[in-house]
């Protein structure tokens, strides 16, 4: 049986603590399901903290990294990929993740928002407000929006549910 691939995307540099906060937390929900938490690799912000939580709550973590060098690596990633691809490498983070949970970032976030979208992935988005973006993907299911990582969970199971891909 294939494993659940939870894309968590956000704020590098500057992700406040709250933030980091829920992404540990996140991170550590996500490990205790047993899905594999992947996410941009780096060392900072969403991308340290969820994966810091997804390893101390005994999970695995992937990250897609922009670099060639893995000098920039999360020490809590125990898959390191490296892309090269700079920016690009968002497509890979939003194509490999069965299902994508983005907590307040910039562009970047946002752009990996949009690419999930576009690409038929639903979003789950936590303490993150966008207003009006993307409301077409929110009538449609595709976008959903929670405050706390224990209702990401509950949402997850339901996609899940509802995909019958891993059944």
């Amino acid at each position: 049986m294939r494993k659940v691939i939870v894309g968590v995307m956000g704020g590098g540099e500057g992700a406040s603590e709250e933030v980091c906060r829920l992404a540990y937390e996140l991170g550590r929900l996500i490990a205790q399901e047993g899905w594999v938490l992947l996410n941009g690799g780096r060392d900072v912000g969403v991308m340290d903290a969820s994966a810091k939580g997804a390893r101390e709550g005994g999970g695995l973590t992937i990250g897609i990294l922009p670099d060639r060098n893995a000098a920039n690596a999360s020490p809590y990633i125990d898959i390191p990929i490296l892309t090269g691809f700079g920016d690009g490498r968002n497509y890979i983070n939003v194509l490999s993740s069965n299902v994508v949970v983005a907590l307040p970032g910039r562009t970047g976030t946002i752009s990996e928002i949009a690419l999930a979208l576009k690409n038929g992935r639903t979003v789950i988005l936590l303490d993150f407000d966008l207003g009006d973006l993307f409301s077409e993907y929110r009538k449609a299911g595709l976008m959903i929006s929670v405050k706390k990582p224990e209702e990401v969970i509950r949402e997850i199971k339901k996609i899940l549910a509802d995909s019958h891909l891993f059944s």
